[in-house]
């Protein structure tokens, strides 16, 4: 029957837009060819009533028979389903044994008195409470009054990692986006850096991951980075530490720089934040004293000017680099 009825779809407002146009383009003048009854003339005043409307919403629900409503964000969020590990509270009126607290176990089921084991997994409270008043009608109670309540949603967790205010394991209510989670945790902190992992586990056992541009999501405002979050995804928002750079010698502000790990600047670049080459900076012999990962230092000797020239490209320096500039000899 369900089949008959038509399968409801999504569409979105550019599908729908066109979906209207051509409603009324089959309904349009002239009105003798088009409209052939009474009820094409209603078909016809209501799109055109309802054109402001559906065009500036953003959810439609069609069947077979055209478009039936603009339906809420919450009525197309399926309602949540009970799994393991989940808290429940169980009221039943005149039934004062049952009315307590069960948390679920590993394979989806609480333990009852009188009833024994119940299965719950995958089960909306509705479909609890119908199944909870259908067991308790057979034996015990004519008319039972069953209620459930989801006091911990333990089941359906994403878990929140890094540069946020509040970082921890949170309950996935509902529809959950990153924007709303990021929020919800106090925000990126001042050390966040310039992108969010994203670590998900997908249906064959097997874990991916998604890297999102936190200027392209905050502060562009790109809502199709805004993406739905799923149980036991992991959002991790990498600390940006602050490294130091040291230039030495012939600079006007010789010292330490303090810079973000991700954005550690080029050698052009440092001796510019340094104040640039003073009156006396041999350009042509500037020496680069890194230590490497077995803790060998090694020096590196660059000409600036070519640089300057565009005869050699410009120097990515790495964290804790000394950048000495030598003195010029007439």
């Amino acid at each position: 029957m369900g089949g008959e009825r038509g399968e409801r779809k999504m569409v979105n407002i550019k599908f729908a837009r066109e979906l209207i146009t051509t409603e009324l383009m089959a309904v349009r003048f002239p009105l003798e060819k088009k409209i052939k009854n009474i009820s094409g003339l209603l078909l016809f005043l209501a799109l055109v009533m309802l054109m402001p409307t559906l065009l500036t919403s953003k959810i439609f629900v069609l069947t077979e028979a055209g478009i039936t409503g603009v339906a809420s964000q919450e009525q197309l969020v399926s309602e949540y389903r009970i799994g393991p590990r989940d808290l429940l509270e169980l009221t039943v009126i005149g039934f004062e044994e049952l009315n307590r607290r069960y948390r679920v176990s590993e394979e989806g089921k609480i333990n009852l008195p009188y009833l024994g084991e119940v299965d719950t997994q995958g089960l909306t409270r509705a479909e609890l409470e119908k199944k909870l008043t259908e067991l308790l009608k057979e034996k015990y109670l004519e008319n039972p009054q069953v209620s459930v309540l989801v006091v911990e949603y333990q089941s359906r967790r994403v878990f929140l990692i890094g540069a946020v205010g509040t970082p921890g394991p949170y309950e996935l209510l509902g529809r959950q986006t990153l924007l709303k989670l990021i929020s919800q945790a106090g925000g990126l902190t001042p050390e966040a850096g310039n992108e969010i992992i994203i670590i998900r586990q997908l249906p064959d056992g097997n874990k991916t991951s998604l890297k999102i541009s936190v200027e392209d999501l905050i502060l562009k405002g790109d809502a199709s980075l805004d993406i739905p979050l799923q149980p036991d995804d992991i959002i991790s928002v990498p600390v940006d530490r602050m490294v130091m750079i040291y230039v030495t010698g012939q600079v006007n502000t010789p010292g330490a720089l303090s810079v973000r790990k991700s954005n550690i600047p080029t050698l052009l670049r440092a001796i510019a934040q340094a104040g640039g080459f003073s009156p006396r900076a041999n350009k042509g012999n500037v020496v680069i004293k890194r230590i490497d990962e077995t803790g060998k230092e090694t020096s590196i000797k660059v000409n600036v000017d070519d640089i300057i020239k565009g005869k050699r490209k410009d120097v990515q320096l790495k964290e804790n680099d000394v950048i000495i500039v030598s003195e010029k000899f007439i």
